[in-house]
């Protein structure tokens, strides 16, 4: 008869370890993996990156509206160069912001952002944007900071995009 190597509450014990270890993993990859998911789709309008704009411009154009949002206690105020333009789509467009502290120490920020509605964020591309630093503000300085992006053309043959007349660009 063969001998037992483990008993019964020793196995239950191990195998959960070996669930309790997984489960840890998983939940320390669920951000990036997140992350990554919502840069490859788009998803709850998650803008792109790109190094240049399309070479081909549409006729078609699109109204973009932009928003800007600052966290409770950062003490800065950021606004909008425009609150909206037209832009033809596929035409690579520059936009200002404008951050001002308005505290009496140094403060550092970063931006995050979003389009809306969500379904244009795969289609909404950014060639060089603020947000992609962090801004540091002297006491009482304020800084124009710009977005240079474009709307990629594909927008016009997706069927649940195409119908989109304005893209609200927001940061906070």
């Amino acid at each position: 008869m063969a001998e037992r190597v483990f008993s019964r509450p020793v196995k239950t014990a191990m195998a959960l370890g070996v669930f309790v270890g997984c489960m840890v993993g998983v939940a320390y990859a669920a951000v990036p993996l997140y992350e990554l998911f919502c840069r490859v789709t788009g998803f709850g309008g998650t803008t792109q990156v790109a190094d240049v704009a399309p070479d081909a411009v549409s006729d078609q154009t699109i109204k973009v509206r932009f928003d800007g949002n600052v966290a409770a206690g950062l003490g800065w105020d950021l606004e909008p160069g425009v609150n909206e333009i037209e832009v033809a789509i596929g035409q690579g467009t520059e936009v200002f912001y404008r951050a001002d502290n308005l505290t009496d120490a140094d403060t550092y920020g970063t931006a995050t952002f979003n389009v809306s509605p969500p379904q244009a964020g795969i289609y909404f591309h950014k060639m060089h944007c603020f947000c992609f630093e962090m801004q540091h503000l002297e006491p009482n300085q304020g800084i124009d900071m710009g977005v240079v992006f474009f709307v990629d053309p594909d927008i016009l043959n997706d069927p649940d995009s195409a119908r989109i007349d304005t893209i609200t660009l927001s940061y906070t």
